[in-house]
């Protein structure tokens, strides 16, 4: 009889020194990250394993709701770390936790199962506790009013939309004076920028050159196209230097214009513009056939009066005070 009692005894002492080395190195904890906390806030409950990595832990079955009425919000999955270089690992499970109790709130012990080489044992977490307060209402100002939302500021996203419309408006609204006043002036609207106007005489000289290149009075046929050339250059030019209806008076009623104006032209121009009209019509209305000469005559008179006629640009010295030199103005 005293031998089976002993026996007894030996084999729960070799399970109590088994079930102890069997979870040697194993540490499981439970840790909240805040102990005082207002009602609705919400809390994060971190469940931590350590252990070898030969061990097979497996992590308990946690519901929506914990003991005492503590709501589950959010599980995250399990993390695992290696801690050492003896291949200890440290596994984490996060969970997301509140409650609307104020006052003591205890998580209860959360239980995990250790198995190794058909062996099987369970520990337990330390129960975890917190604190609900709530919040104070001030009795002494009886009821207030819900106070309304403050208004977020504008940011520029919002706003560009705004901005653009207004900008796409006057753009709108200028293109439409733009079109107005154009056609107002008779204008194009989308015309080329106008060249710059050539003077009177650079235009006359020009046409007066091609007319002895092309060297007409060489061919009978065309003598008469020479002189209408000759003369038509002159009348453009008297138009546009002297404001003269040249090209729509006759030759008659252009000399008569100048005889009015008895200082515009020298003795020698007047003459010069004198035969040479009244020569171009003898040919291109009486049918005369002029000499030879004549055509280089008529020809050097016209280069003669255009070139004593024109207007020269008027150079202007002007001191520079900045400088001290003296810069040229045309």
């Amino acid at each position: 009889m005293r031998s089976l009692k002993l026996l007894i005894v030996i084999v729960c002492l070799l399970g109590l020194v088994q079930g102890s080395l069997f979870a040697q190195g194993i540490k499981v904890k439970a840790v909240i990250d805040s102990t005082h906390v207002l009602i609705g806030d919400q809390l994060n409950l971190r469940l931590e394993v350590e252990q070898a990595k030969d061990f097979k832990v497996e992590f308990p079955q946690i519901s929506d709701t914990l003991d005492n009425g503590i709501e589950v919000m959010a599980q995250s999955p399990l993390d695992t770390f290696k801690l050492d270089e003896k291949e200890q690992l440290k596994i984490i499970k996060n969970l997301t936790i509140t409650s609307f109790d104020t006052g003591r709130n205890v998580v209860p012990p959360f239980k995990f199962k250790l198995v190794q080489n058909n062996l099987q044992q369970d520990m337990e977490t330390l129960p975890a506790e917190f604190f609900v307060h709530g919040m104070e209402i001030d009795t002494t100002k009886g009821p207030t009013d819900i106070k309304h939302p403050y208004a977020a500021p504008v940011t520029l996203a919002e706003a560009s939309p705004y901005i653009l419309g207004a900008i796409l408006i006057l753009a709108i609204a200028f293109f439409i004076f733009y079109y107005f006043q154009r056609r107002k002036k008779n204008k194009p609207v989308f015309g080329k920028a106008a060249k710059p106007k050539e003077a009177p005489h650079v235009v006359a000289l020009r046409e007066l050159e091609h007319i002895r290149e092309g060297k007409l009075w060489l061919e009978p046929d065309k003598i008469k196209l020479f002189y209408s050339g000759v003369s038509d250059t002159l009348r453009i030019y008297i138009k546009e230097r002297f404001g003269i209806n040249a090209p729509e008076y006759t030759s008659d009623e252009t000399i008569q214009a100048f005889t009015k104006q008895k200082d515009v032209l020298t003795e020698k121009s007047f003459s010069q513009l004198k035969e040479i009209l009244k020569l171009s019509d003898l040919v291109k209305f009486a049918k005369y056939q002029p000499l030879p000469d004549d055509h280089n005559l008529s020809l050097m008179n016209a280069f003669f009066f255009v070139n004593d006629t024109k207007l020269e640009d008027r150079k202007i010295e002007v001191k520079d005070e900045r400088e001290g030199e003296e810069v040229e103005l045309k």
